[in-house]
């Protein structure tokens, strides 16, 4: 049976042309390599090469197993190599699904880094559709989730990334302006511009107006970040965003904002990962990095 010694044996002899050269080349005796290529030529039933030709000179049999070497042994070292690096944790699937609208404004730019970093990973964000990032993990549809609602699921880990504050964006005119800081019952005269999303998965209604019965006046939806701030610029009422978001907004830096209730609204995000892979170094390097990058 044929043996990747075999197709290393053949293309050490063509390489070096004879067989002397080409024994050494492998680290091995010249009756050694003789002794395996008989075996080969006994077990195919044809001379793989003309004896006592020089330069070598491989026979029919002999050059269409060297032709099959040469294909095929780039190919075993590249899945050696390949195999190494999974093992390894330096290369691997990154699908990345998202579960908070405004995540996109700070991972975009961090991802760039990150590839050049890991070009063996194939990385990419998945869309959500109608499924939540958490149920896609779950059924590994996605390998890395970015939330700030985690739930307790099987198997799976969820790491801290960082802290950030939520504030309430107004209009340069805006009568609230007056208070250092907003408490719920001022949102009872606003209409609250925000994404389409339930209010469970919004802080500013689960941690800070429902805790004190407090509704809106009336709510405006929109799927964009910077429609939001629009709409407030044309004051069509307020919106509650992370501070450091609307620090990065350079057209909309005019707006004035004010901190939700004494001690400011706070969220934290996380990242959620299946335990099999957690460990893994270019999973644990872009949790790495973007705590260190968003460090608030």
């Amino acid at each position: 049976m044929l043996d990747i010694k075999h197709l290393k044996a053949v293309t050490a002899l063509n390489k070096a042309g004879s067989l002397v050269k080409a024994a050494e080349s492998l680290h091995m005796t010249q009756s050694a390599l003789s002794h395996q290529i008989k075996q080969l030529e006994h077990q195919l039933g044809a001379e793989l090469f003309k004896r006592k030709t020089h330069p070598l000179q491989f026979t029919a049999v002999g050059q269409l197993l060297l032709q099959s070497a040469q294909t095929v042994l780039p190919q075993m070292q590249l899945l050696e190599r390949q195999l190494v690096s999974l093992s390894q944790g330096e290369t691997g699937r990154l699908w990345i699904g998202i579960d908070c609208h405004t995540c996109f404004e700070w991972l975009l730019p961090l991802l760039r880094p990150y590839q050049e970093k890991w070009p063996s990973v194939d990385l990419d964000i998945v869309p959500s559709f109608n499924q939540q990032p958490l149920q896609k993990l779950q059924a590994q549809e996605v390998d890395f989730v970015i939330t700030s609602d985690p739930e307790k699921m099987v198997e799976i880990d969820y790491t801290a990334l960082f802290s950030y504050e939520l504030v309430a964006v107004l209009t340069p005119n805006s009568e609230l302006l007056e208070n250092v800081f907003l408490s719920p019952q001022d949102f009872a005269s606003q209409t609250l511009i925000t994404y389409p999303v339930s209010q469970q998965k919004l802080d500013v209604f689960k941690q800070f107006l429902q805790p004190a019965g407090v509704q809106p006046q009336a709510l405006s939806y929109s799927e964009m970040t910077i429609m939001m701030l629009q709409r407030v610029e044309a004051g069509r009422g307020i919106c509650v965003l992370p501070k450091w978001l609307l620090q990065n907004q350079v057209d909309f830096q005019h707006l004035p904002y004010r901190s939700l209730g004494e001690q400011g609204l706070w969220s934290k995000l996380y990242a959620a990962t299946p335990r099999a892979i957690t460990h893994q170094p270019y999973i644990k390097d872009l949790i790495q990095l973007i705590a260190n990058e968003m460090k608030l």
